[in-house]
C-alpha cells in the first residue's frame, strides 16, 4: 500500500509532458547503464531524444529524477556508484533484478530518498553505516538478498523518524533486535524472518500492524505487544526457541487475523483465557510442547467471518476433541494431528461445511467414522492414519467426490473396499494399509483416473491380481505386500507412466499458502515402484514387469514364483532397489542385472538360482542358492556354504519377525535346518504347491 500511495504521488506531481532533462543526471544515468548487462534491451529507451525513459520519473519544474524503478527487469551487474550523484532522486527500487556486489556506502549520500528497495537480488556484505545518513527515509526493503550479513545494524532504529516499513527478511543478519526499533515510532511493518537473529523479543512501544520474525534463534518468552492491541493484524514468530506458555494477553489483539507461533518450544496448557477475536483467520501452534486438553473455546464464533485455519499438531493435547470446534463455521483447514487424543471424532464435524484438510492422524482416537463427516463437502484430504479407528469404510463416503488425499492407514478397520467408492474420482493417494480389509480388488477403483499413490499393504485381501492394476497413467507406487493375493502377476499391457522421485518412501507434504486467500496444495514424495512381496502370488514374472520405464524399486518378495528373471533389462536402468528373495526363481543370473549402476539394493536370495556370480558388489544377495558359483579369485568355489549369508540389521530383524507369515518355500531336500544352514537345496513344485495351499 505504501508503494501504491508513493507512486501515485510521484505520478500527480511529475508530468512527462515536454521539458529539459537535467543533462548532470543524464550523463550519471548513461553512466550506470554502461555498467549493466541489458540482454532483453529494456533499457533501450534511455538516451533517445525523448523524455520517457523506462522506468524513470522526472520533475517537470527542475527536470531532475525524483524515481528509479526497474522492477522485475533483466538487467544483471553491479550498482555503479554514479547512482549516488542523483541527489534529488526520492524512490531506487532495483528489486527482482539480477543485481550483484554490495551496496554502494554512498548511497548515504542520497539525503531526499524516501524509498529504499533493493529486494530480491544477490547483494552480499555488511550494510554500510552510511545509509543512516538517510533521514528521510519512509521504506526500506532489502529481502531475499542472502549474501547480506553481519550484526544486524543498531542505528535502524533512530537514523529516521519517517521510517514506517523494514522488510530484512531472507538475509543472513546475526546479533540481535536493536534496542531502538521498539521506540521507533512511525515503525508499523517490520520484516525480519529467515535471519539467524537471537536474544529475546521486547516489549514494542508503538502500535504495530505487523510484525514477522520467523525462522530465527529467538529465545524467552513472549511479550503481550500491549502498544499494538487496537492496531496488529499479524503475528509471525514461528521456528524459533521461544519458551514457556502462551500469554492470555495475546487475546487483547483485538484486530489480530494471523497468529503462527508453531515450532518453538512452548509448553504448558492453553489458557482458557485465550479466546481471540472474531477477526482471526489463522492460528498456528503446531510443533511445540502444548500439553492438556485442546482449548474448548478458540475464537469467538461469526457468521460473517472467523476462523480458517487452525494448526495444533505435534503436540502433547490430550483427552477428547471438544465438540465445540464443530462450531466454527468458517474453518477450511483443520490440523490436531501427532498428539495423544482419544475418544471419539465429533459426530458434528460434518456441520464444518467449509472444510478442505482434516489431519487427526497419530492420536488415540476410537470409533468409527461418522457418516456425518460427508457434509464436509468440499474436502479434499483427510488423514485418520495411525489411530483406533475400527467399523467399516462407509459406501457414502462417496459424497465426497472432491477427495484427493484418503489415508487411513494403521487403524483396525474392516470390510471390503465399498463399491461406491468409484464416486471418488478425483482420488490421487490412496492409503488403507494396515488394517483388517478383506476381499477382493472391486473394479471400482478404475475410475481414479489420478490416482498417484496406492496401499493396500498388511490386510487380508484375497482373489486375483485384476489386469486393470497397471492401467493407472499417473501412478507411482503401487504396494500391496502381506496380503493373501493369489494366481499369477497379470501379464497384459503395462500402461504405467512413472515419474521420477527421489525419496525411498511415500510422505506427504500439506502447504498452506496465506496471501490475499487460504490455498491448498501437497506435495508427494513416493519411491516409484511396486511392492507384491508376501502374498501368494505363483507363476513366472511378466517380461512387462521390467520393461517399466522410471521404475525404481520392484519388491516381489515372499511368494512361489518360478520361471526366469525376464531378460529384458534395458528398461529398468533406474532400477536402485530389487528384491527377489523366498521364490523358487532358476536360471543364470545375467550379467547385465548385476551391471545396473543405480543399483544400489539386491536380494536374489533362496531362490534355484545357478551359474557364476562375482563377489563384492552385492553381499549376501545370493544365499540359499547352492547351485551358485562364488567367484573368487582362485577360481571359482561352489560349496552352497562359500555362498555369503544375508547380513541381519536390526531393522531387517524387526521386519522379519513382524511378518504375520514366515514362508519357508526354500526348495527343500533332506535335512534341512533353517537356524544351521541350507544343504543340498532343489526346487520340488510338489513342495511348493503343498506350502501354497496350507499357507494361512
Amino acid at each position: 500500500m505504501l508503494h501504491l500511495l508513493r507512486f501515485l504521488l510521484l505520478f500527480s506531481s511529475f508530468s512527462l509532458s515536454t521539458f529539459a532533462l537535467d543533462e548532470d543526471d543524464k550523463a550519471q544515468l548513461l553512466l550506470f547503464k554502461s555498467h549493466l548487462e541489458d540482454s532483453n534491451q529494456t533499457l533501450s529507451s534511455w538516451g533517445r531524444n525523448s523524455n520517457n525513459w523506462t522506468g524513470l520519473i522526472f520533475s517537470n519544474q527542475t527536470g531532475r529524477l525524483v524515481s528509479f524503478n526497474v522492477t522485475g527487469t533483466n538487467i544483471a551487474g553491479r550498482i555503479h556508484p554514479s547512482i549516488c550523484q542523483l541527489l534529488k532522486l526520492e524512490t531506487l527500487i532495483l528489486s527482482r533484478t539480477n543485481i550483484t556486489g554490495t551496496i554502494p556506502s554512498c548511497l548515504g549520500r542520497l539525503l531526499n530518498l524516501k524509498i529504499l528497495d533493493l529486494s530480491y537480488n544477490a547483494l552480499a556484505g555488511a550494510m554500510p553505516d552510511t545509509l543512516a545518513g538517510l533521514i528521510q527515509l519512509e521504506m526500506v526493503d532489502f529481502r531475499g538478498n542472502g549474501g547480506l550479513f553481519g550484526d544486524f545494524p543498531t542505528w535502524i532504529g533512530n537514523f529516521s523518524t519517517k521510517l514506517e516499513r523494514i522488510d530484512m527478511s531472507f538475509n543472513s543478519f546475526s546479533g540481535e533486535i536493536p534496542d531502538s526499533l521498539y521506540y521507533l515510532n512511525p515503525l508499523r511493518y517490520l520484516d525480519l524472518s529467515h535471519n539467524f537473529l537471537s536474544g529475546s523479543v521486547g516489549e514494542f512501544r508503538q502500535p504495530l500492524v505487523y510484525v514477522n520474525l520467523e525462522s530465527n534463534r529467538i529465545s524467552d518468552t513472549l511479550p503481550c505487544f500491549l502498544a499494538s492491541v487496537d492496531s496488529l493484524s499479524v503475528l509471525n514468530l514461528a521456528n524459533n526457541s521461544i519458551e514457556g506458555g502462551i500469554p492470555a494477553c495475546l487475546s487483547d489483539l483485538s484486530v489480530l487475523t494471523q497468529l503462527n507461533l508453531s515450532h518453538n518450544n512452548l509448553a504448558y496448557a492453553v489458557s482458557p483465557r485465550l479466546i481471540f477475536s472474531e477477526k482471526l483467520i489463522l492460528l498456528d501452534l503446531s510443533f511445540n510442547s502444548l500439553s492438556g486438553q485442546v482449548p474448548w473455546r478458540i475464537a469467538k464464533p461469526s457468521e460473517k467471518s472467523g476462523l480458517l485455519f487452525l494448526d495444533m499438531s505435534h503436540n502433547q493435547f490430550s483427552g477428547e476433541i471438544p465438540s465445540t470446534i464443530t462450531d466454527l463455521k468458517s474453518l477450511q483447514f483443520l490440523f490436531l494431528s501427532n498428539n495423544h487424543l482419544t475418544g471419539e471424532i465429533p459426530a458434528r464435524i460434518g456441520n464444518l461445511t467449509y472444510l478442505q484438510v482434516i489431519d487427526l492422524s497419530h492420536n488415540m482416537l476410537s470409533g468409527s467414522v461418522p457418516l456425518n463427516i460427508v457434509g464436509c463437502f468440499q474436502l479434499l484430504a483427510l488423514l485418520l492414519n495411525n489411530n483406533n479407528l475400527s467399523g467399516e469404510i462407509q459406501p457414502e463416503l462417496d459424497a465426497l467426490d472432491g477427495l484427493k488425499i484418503f489415508d487411513i492407514s494403521n487403524n483396525m478397520i474392516s470390510g471390503e473396499i465399498p463399491l461406491t467408492l468409484a464416486g471418488c474420482k478425483s482420488l490421487e493417494v490412496v492409503d488403507i494399509s494396515s488394517n483388517n480389509l478383506s476381499g477382493p480388488l472391486n473394479a471400482a477403483m478404475t475410475k481414479w483416473l489420478n490416482l498417484r499413490f496406492l496401499s493396500l499393504a498388511r490386510n487380508k485381501f484375497t482373489g486375483a491380481l485384476p489386469l486393470w492394476l497397471f492401467s493407472f497413467k499417473r501412478i507411482q507406487t503401487i504396494n500391496l505386500s502381506s496380503n493373501k493375493f493369489t494366481n499369477e502377476i497379470p501379464d497384459g499391457n503395462f500402461n504405467l507412466s512413472l515419474k521420477s522421485s527421489k525419496n525411498a518412501e511415500m510422505k506427504q507434504s500439506l502447504i498452506v499458502t496465506v496471501d490475499e486467500e487460504l490455498s491448498f496444495k501437497y506435495d508427494l514424495y513416493s519411491p516409484l515402484g511396486i511392492d507384491f512381496s508376501d502374498n501368494l502370488l505363483h507363476g513366472q514374472i511378466p517380461d512387462g514387469l521390467f520393461g517399466l520405464h522410471g521404475l525404481e524399486y520392484l519388491n516381489l518378495s515372499y511368494n512361489f514364483l518360478d520361471g526366469q528373471i525376464p531378460p529384458n533389462l534395458d528398461k529398468i536402468w533406474s532400477l536402485r532397489w530389487l528384491d527377489l528373495s523366498h521364490n523358487s526363481l532358476w536360471g543364470q543370473i545375467s550379467e547385465r542385472l548385476l551391471g545396473l549402476g543405480n543399483l544400489t539394493m539386491l536380494n536374489l536370495s533362496y531362490n534355484c538360482f545357478s551359474g557364476i556370480v562375482p563377489v563384492g558388489r552385492f553381499p549376501g544377495a545370493f544365499a540359499g542358492n547352492p547351485d551358485l558359483c562364488m567367484e573368487a579369485s582362485s577360481g571359482y568355489e561352489c560349496e552352497g556354504r562359500s555362498i555369503p549369508a544375508v547380513p541381519e540389521t536390526p531393522a531387517m530383524k524387526e521386519e522379519i519377525m513382524g511378518r504375520s507369515i514366515s514362508v519357508m518355500a526354500f526348495c527343500i531336500s533332506g535335512f534341512v535346518s533353517f537356524y544351521l544352514g541350507l544343504f543340498g537345496l532343489f526346487c520340488s513344485a510338489r513342495t511348493r504347491n503343498y506350502i501354497l495351499q496350507n499357507k494361512g
